[in-house]
């Protein structure tokens, strides 16, 4: 089954586990002051968390954003992000989460979906994640962290259709290696978005990936 997708780290295990220095946390924040605009859309007023035995990329490429959009109540809203890009990315055992609160009726109502489990890994290709909180362990091939964000060259580049300092903090890598990831996001994009075994339920209450 193949997707064209439309959906987006706490910061201190941010600066942990994608950002292996203090200095490099700041100049994101910068990058945000800069105008950085990630999603070529206006996202939802829900966050969803997604969950993986494993990532593992290729053509890895990390800068800072903005994904804007609206709460539930209609009202303009904006969330700093970190945007971790792929030019490939295989994804082991995937899950996504998505609550929404306060159905009339039903109360809290949750969307799981699931793929990847079956031996065949969920694949992806120019695969962009607008990251708030992440948690995994993390290696990487050939990184080069402070490298401007219009100069890298390993991976896809600055989405199309997306505003972002050129001349900001990036940082990138050949390969790129999460175990146990847990991260909470704003959107994703991806050229294409191949599920294997999807599986996708309804729960009424909370039923989240982690």
């Amino acid at each position: 089954m193949e997707f064209a997708v439309r959906g987006g780290t706490r910061w201190k295990r941010f600066a942990v586990v994608m950002v292996p220095s203090v200095a490099a946390t700041a100049a994101i924040g910068v990058a945000l002051a800069q105008g950085a605009l990630a999603a070529s859309f206006s996202v939802s007023g829900q966050s969803f968390k997604v969950s993986a035995e494993r990532l593992e990329g290729k053509g890895f490429f990390q800068y800072g954003g903005m994904a804007e959009g609206t709460d539930l109540e209609g009202n303009k809203a904006a969330h700093p992000v970190a945007v971790s890009a792929f030019k490939t990315a295989e994804i082991t055992k995937m899950c996504q989460s998505v609550v929404t609160p306060n159905v009339p009726v039903f109360g809290n109502i949750s969307l799981q979906l699931t793929a990847g489990g079956n031996g065949t890994p969920v694949k992806a290709e120019n695969l962009y994640l607008d990251v708030e909180e992440l948690g995994a362990n993390a290696e990487f091939k050939n990184i080069d962290i402070g490298v401007a964000a219009g100069k890298a060259t390993k991976g896809p580049g600055i989405q199309p259709g997306t505003r972002a300092n050129p001349y900001g903090f990036s940082q990138q890598a050949d390969e790129a290696v999460l175990t146990k990831v847990k991260q909470k996001a704003w959107a994703t994009t991806a050229g294409t978005f191949k599920l294997s075994g999807l599986s996708m339920k309804l729960h009424k209450g909370v039923k989240e990936c982690y």
